[in-house]
């Protein structure tokens, strides 16, 4: 599953705060395997079902049949398997071979659960349960679920499945869990013009109840319920061969499959890229990949076994509107997804506890795969500076997770899906990696794969896999101090030259944002250093080590950014860095940069250090380096907020930008590189923001000239003009807005309009967007997005409208995010009322094991608020030595 935009909110907003006593010295235990709360008793196991469902889309309700081959392994009365929103009738059991017996059906809602009950102890064998049941078809992204969109004909209906993590109990009763895998059989009775698909190919079509046409599929593979898929809807399908005889395909609703050509052809790469990789072939006849109009506030894209689901904006491109970042999403979208065909389909995760096992490897194989496959797209090669340093801000909290966390409640499953689960899961990769050697990694990586096929597994299963492959490197302890505790390490680096070497020292401590006085844990760390001749020396610091290097010149640690900790330098070593800035590799830059700015935010280096790194990238500096520069000078705008030094701040920063934007002007030209175009269209929303009222208003003269001909706007700058006039918007502007979002019949471009609606800084407008969401205009997926998009700009109003009609509210929120949603639009806030009243609605309305998110949330906007009063007095007084 890939996170949406939505779901990161959070780790965002603490994100963008960090960079603005010793442990036990042994292996850390893997945590007791215990889940009270929402595993099933270990009594039955399900080995095959056989579904029949027919959908009433018109009234949303379904009908379902499903026969279940199990086994009772220890005498019972009743078998409990997971449902929800169900009805039941015609319930029985049979021995194989034997007569059927009826079956009394219990339910208990707030457990989730179905108890078919007997009249007399069932003994140890094979059986087949029966039974009819009917549910609820839903309009969130929840179990079996309705998306309305528009088309140049009217509004249409399309049907889809997400049923991770827990909601394939809405859809079947069934065994819910991960490591309760079987193979399905699945029939579907729908109309005779929808088109059927599911996670395998069709097997036969027939006539059926109603007149109404019998799709039925072919047996899947054994697998998790989480991974069934259904769609049905007025689609359309392209298609492709790939390696191995697999059949590639597209699909999506009529009209617009042409524009998932981009992810086919992505798809047959990566499919052909994981093939090798994984020397494993992908199992399965066809790997579909559907999209769908809307949005979820969790997710963007979802792994479904052969039938990936993803939603439009991250699937579809139109040569009018889509620029290269576009085309970025789409290809690691597609890469995400794919590599779960194998970690996460393929070998599962035991429990929820693993996680990270699916979603962290998933997302270091997209990073991987999209440097090798698109290389043009980082050609300073920085990603590693970016995914290293990414989960820091959120890990660097109190109320941090590790990477293996413990997970007893659905709710909590849910929660699990975040930025520590994701990012520093792919950054802890990338480190154990570049630790161990690639080929080594790979070859444990593959072991793992081919031994645990179609089975389930641990994090330790695939330590033990990558130990036997790169013996003698104490792998599984590093592994183990890195995913088994939380929190980010950091190296305090210091240098003496005697005799033309230099001894560097190294001393662990650990990086926080909101524990000053933290006794620090102990970490295992892989660093390398590189000394100013280029020779490179590897340490693993336990507490303190020390390398020696030729010559006396400046050392880097953290040579190549793949190491996953903070660098505080001694300031004579941060000196000599920064006077040697111009000649590091860009990616040693940003590392630099980026830990000078986390460690100047939390009181442990000046400043001074990061800002005058600032005013060291030339005019013709890399891409990815004003990238930064422009972002962290746009951060700074906000501790001025309010401030009456904040026009002379703003001076400042658009004088040392404009030159910058002057060289790349409003045009694209002929062979700018895709970072060279993201920084264009940076610099012209960042401008607008510093109150560039030129670059504002040239924003609007395009508006106007778009309004006219929209084929006037490139598509480059489409979003980001309509973005700057959407922010700015008066009344009537906003009336405009709105004209183009009602009249327009494209379900991608048309939820892009009712996100603007929500975009504009004027309270009155931002008030205006609120109300609307809880109309039927913008659509059922678009309304909770329009809420946290008003959220962007008036946290505090967002938050109590969202409270105050939360009734409504709880009815556009996918009930798996519900949790983390109502906390999450008040992350920026930096009004010290908002802590109370997030805490006051978490102990009303969020279970006492579910709040991790409403405390992340809190303890963001305390800290926030104690840092900028601190860090406010060193800007200000940099600015003035700047003349500003």
């Amino acid at each position: 599953m890939r996170r949406s935009l939505v779901a990161v909110a959070i780790s965002l907003a603490l994100g963008g705060i960090a960079q603005a006593a010793p442990a036990d010295a042994g292996a850390v235990p893997h945590p007791p395997m215990v889940h009270a709360t929402t595993q099933l008793p270990r009594t039955v196991v399900p080995s095959h079902y056989a579904i029949e469902v027919t959908p009433h889309a018109d009234r949303l309700a379904f009908d379902g049949k499903v026969k279940i081959d199990l086994e009772v392994l220890v005498p019972t009365d009743r078998i409990v398997l997971q449902a929800l929103g169900m009805t039941f009738a015609n319930s029985t059991l049979a021995k194989v071979g034997g007569k059927p017996m009826p079956a009394k059906v219990s339910l208990d809602e707030a457990a989730q659960t179905a108890s078919f009950a007997f009249a007399a102890p069932l003994a140890p064998g094979r059986y087949v349960l029966s039974t009819d049941y009917a549910g609820t078809i839903n309009t969130q992204a929840n179990g079996l679920f309705a998306l309305d969109y528009p088309t140049a004909t009217g509004k249409k209906r399309a049907l889809y499945t997400q049923f991770e993590n827990s909601d394939a109990r809405r859809f079947v009763p069934s065994w819910d869990e991960p490591n309760y895998k079987a193979t399905f059989d699945l029939a579907v009775n729908a109309p005779a013009g929808d088109m059927v698909v599911s996670n395998m190919p069709v097997a036969r079509t027939g006539e059926g109840p109603g007149g109404l046409r019998r799709t039925v599929f072919k047996t899947s593979p054994r697998m998790s319920t989480y991974l069934l898929f259904l769609g049905v809807g007025d689609f359309e399908r392209a298609m492709l061969a790939g390696d191995n005889g697999t059949e590639i395909g597209v699909i999506a609703q009529r009209g617009k499959v042409g524009q998932a050509r981009y992810a086919l052809d992505a798809s047959r790469d990566v499919l052909r890229e994981y093939n090798d990789y994984f020397g494993v072939p992908y199992p399965l006849p066809k790997l579909d990949n559907i999209a769908a109009p809307g949005r979820s506030q969790f997710f963007s894209a979802m792994e479904n076994w052969g039938a990936i689901f993803t939603f439009e904006y991250s699937l579809l491109l139109d040569p009018a509107t889509s620029n290269v970042s576009d085309e970025q999403r789409v290809f690691t979208t597609a890469a995400h997804e794919i590599a779960h065909q194998w970690f996460g389909n393929l070998v599962t995760m035991a429990w929820w506890d693993d996680l990270w096992l699916n979603e962290g490897f998933a997302t270091w194989m997209e990073g991987r795969t999209t440097r090798k496959l698109h290389p043009e797209w980082d050609q300073d090669h920085v990603d590693a500076a970016y995914t290293s340093r990414g989960p820091m801000g959120r890990d660097a909290y109190a109320t941090t997770h590790p990477v293996v966390q413990h997970v007893e409640t659905v709710e909590q499953a849910s929660q699990a899906f975040d930025g520590i689960t994701y990012g520093k899961g792919s950054a802890v990769i990338n480190m154990l990696e570049d630790y161990v050697g690639a080929d080594a990694w790979r070859a444990g990586v593959r072991s793992y794969i081919a031994k645990r096929a179609y089975g389930n597994a641990l994090t330790d299963d695939l330590w033990a896999e990558v130990d036997r492959a790169a013996p003698g490197r104490q792998f599984t302890q590093v592994a183990h101090d890195f995913t088994l505790q939380p929190g980010v390490p950091l190296i305090k680096a210091s240098a003496t030259c005697s005799n033309g070497r230099t001894t560097v020292l190294l001393e662990q401590g650990e990086f926080t944002v909101d524990r000053p006085d933290k006794a620090p844990l102990r970490w295992r760390v892989p660093v390398a250093v590189r000394g100013s001749d280029g020779t490179v020396a590897k340490a693993l610091v336990d507490g303190k080590a020390s390398v020696e290097l030729p010559g006396c010149g400046p050392v880097l640690v953290n040579d190549g950014q793949k190491g996953y900790f903070r660098t505080l330098y001694a300031p004579a070593q941060f000196k000599a860095l920064g006077d040697g800035f111009a000649g590091l590799p860009v990616v040693d830059q940003l590392g630099l940069m980026l830990d000078a700015s986390a460690l100047a935010a939390v009181g442990m280096q000046p400043e001074s250090d990061m800002l005058d790194l600032t005013t060291k990238v030339p005019l013709d500096g890399s891409a990815n380096l004003w990238q930064l520069v422009a972002g962290t000078l746009g951060g700074i705008d906000d501790l001025y907020q309010g401030h009456a030094r904040q026009p002379a701040f703003r001076a400042y920063a658009r004088a040392r930008l404009a030159p910058k934007f002057e060289q790349l002007g409003w045009e694209a030209r002929a062979g700018d590189s895709a970072t060279t175009k993201q920084l264009r269209t940076s610099l012209i929303g960042i401008l607008s923001t510093l109150g560039d009222d030129k670059v504002v208003a040239e924003a609007r003269r395009r508006f106007a000239a778009f309004e006219a001909d929209p084929a006037s706007l490139p598509a480059d700058l489409r979003r980001t003009v309509l973005g700057i006039v959407a922010r700015n918007a008066d009344a009537a502007t906003w009336d405009r807005l709105h004209a183009l979002a009602r009249k327009e019949t494209t379900s991608l471009l048309r939820d892009q309009y009712y996100g603007l609606l929500a975009s504009a800084k004027d309270p009155a407008l931002a008030q205006r967007a609120l109300e609307m969401a809880l109309t039927d205009e913008p659509g059922a997926t678009n309304a909770a997005d329009m809420i946290a998009r008003v959220a962007e700009e008036h946290p505090e109003m967002a938050f109590d409208f969202a409270v105050a009609h939360r009734a409504q509210v709880d009815q556009l929120v996918d009930s798996t995010s519900r949790a983390r949603y109502y906390p999450g639009l008040a992350a920026g806030s930096v009004d010290p009322a908002m802590v109370g009243k997030i805490r006051g609605f978490a102990e009303a309305h969020i279970a006492p094991t579910s709040r991790r998110d409403t405390e992340t949330v809190a303890a963001g906007i305390e800290t926030r608020i104690k840092l900028r009063a601190r860090r406010f007095p060193q800007v200000d007084a940099w600015l003035q030595r700047q003349g500003g």
